[in-house]
């Protein structure tokens, strides 16, 4: 009998996650209601924060939060380079343009050094407004650095939290030390309401904009609807919201068995490490690890090694874009040789708290045999 597909993530969802669905389904409130207001104020608890905002995906989270600051044309951003395309894409959906910024190559997340040599170098003839660092896969940035460059320069902090809930600057929580924060509950996530987002702020001006807008730009009054303003439809439902709910006390548990399984997947592949196949991602005690990414060798073809992967019914993947690659920001003029070569090189592998020794010692032991055979053809030619 051959071993089950590893995928490289599975949603963590139990049969109490799926009662509390159908729950909500059989009561007929389906949006935005009790169990959206009781999922916000668990999630402002576990989160330390006095705000926090759900709406329909992390993308959507990023979108209202450079609406909310009044950021749009004439403007510009600072965002890595490396990161999943929607950090850049919703600078240009509010006319704004994005200046984008080289990464650390042992981390993935753009250092407070890069940003404040992006911003010393800055001279199109847009106005610097905000940045928007990204935890890339659940690695803390230095916030405490970032915040004190962005006060410097009197620049907005849009923490783009997406893939670290959890993740821990210090004493807190990514998503938190912003001026506002995003994060996101896709099923790659190690929360998930399949899509969903979250925005977290202290801030309860900023907070009540953001409720506004993601819901046609209504408040409620004693006399009725207000439509403040021209709003948007990005609401979370009642369904997502009640599986959110049921999977939030499990947590910490999630992400305290991530960063075993980190440690443990660098055990098993130190030896590739030492022979130069491959980097293993940096550490950091903060870090809850929505993604492991390896960075093969340089020569090394990555399509080839995920081809011997998938043989072994082992999912493997990219890790995230090179902005400055894609076709959709071709106008923005900028070389980032380590985001280049993490876009290349980058491979994630399986990766999630239902995983454990055995799927670490079976990912190790194919990845050690498709880089055997790989450097082999090579040496063969």
């Amino acid at each position: 009998m051959s071993a089950p597909m590893l995928r490289l993530s599975l949603p963590h969802i139990d049969e109490t996650a799926i009662a509390a669905v159908a729950e909500v389904l059989r009561s007929g409130q389906l949006v935005q209601g009790a169990q959206v207001a009781a999922f916000e104020a668990e999630l402002q608890q576990w989160l330390g924060a006095r705000h926090a905002v759900l709406v329909s995906s992390g993308t959507a989270a990023l979108h209202l939060a450079l609406l909310a600051l009044g950021i749009g044309p004439g403007d510009a951003v600072l965002v890595p380079d490396f990161t999943f395309p929607a950090t850049g894409n919703v600078v240009k959906l509010v006319g704004a343009r994005p200046v984008l910024v080289d990464v650390d190559a042992a981390n993935y997340c753009a250092t407070p050094a890069a940003l404040q040599r992006a911003i010393e170098g800055w001279r199109g003839p847009e106005r610097l407004r905000a940045l928007m660092p990204v935890h890339e896969f659940g690695h803390p940035v230095d916030m405490a650095a970032v915040n004190a460059l962005a006060a410097r320069h009197g620049l907005a902090v849009v923490e783009d939290a997406a893939c670290a809930i959890g993740a821990r600057c210090g004493d807190r929580l990514a998503g938190t030390l912003g001026t506002v924060g995003c994060i996101s509950l896709h099923p790659r996530k190690t929360l998930t309401t399949g899509e969903g987002g979250v925005l977290v702020t202290d801030d309860d001006v900023l907070a009540q904009r953001l409720r506004r807008l993601r819901n046609h730009g209504i408040e409620r009054t004693a006399a009725g609807l207000v439509f403040h303003e021209a709003g948007y439809n990005l609401r979370l439902t009642d369904m997502q919201a009640a599986l959110g709910r049921a999977q939030l006390p499990h947590l910490d548990g999630w992400i305290s068995a991530r960063r075993a399984l980190a440690a443990r997947y660098a055990v098993v592949l130190a030896p590739l490490a030492a022979c130069g196949l491959l980097t293993p991602p940096a550490d950091h005690a903060g870090h809850s690890w929505q993604t492991y990414m390896v960075v093969l060798a340089g020569g090394i073809e990555r399509g080839g090694v995920i081809r011997a992967l998938a043989a072994q019914d082992i999912e493997a993947n990219l890790g995230a874009q090179c902005l400055s690659a894609q076709p959709s920001f071709a106008d923005v003029a900028v070389r980032s040789p380590v985001a280049q070569r993490l876009y290349a090189q980058g491979l994630a592998l399986p990766f999630c708290e239902q995983y454990g020794a055995p799927e670490v010692e079976r990912v190790g032991l194919a990845l050690a045999a498709a880089l055997g055979l790989h450097v082999g053809a090579a040496h063969a030619r």
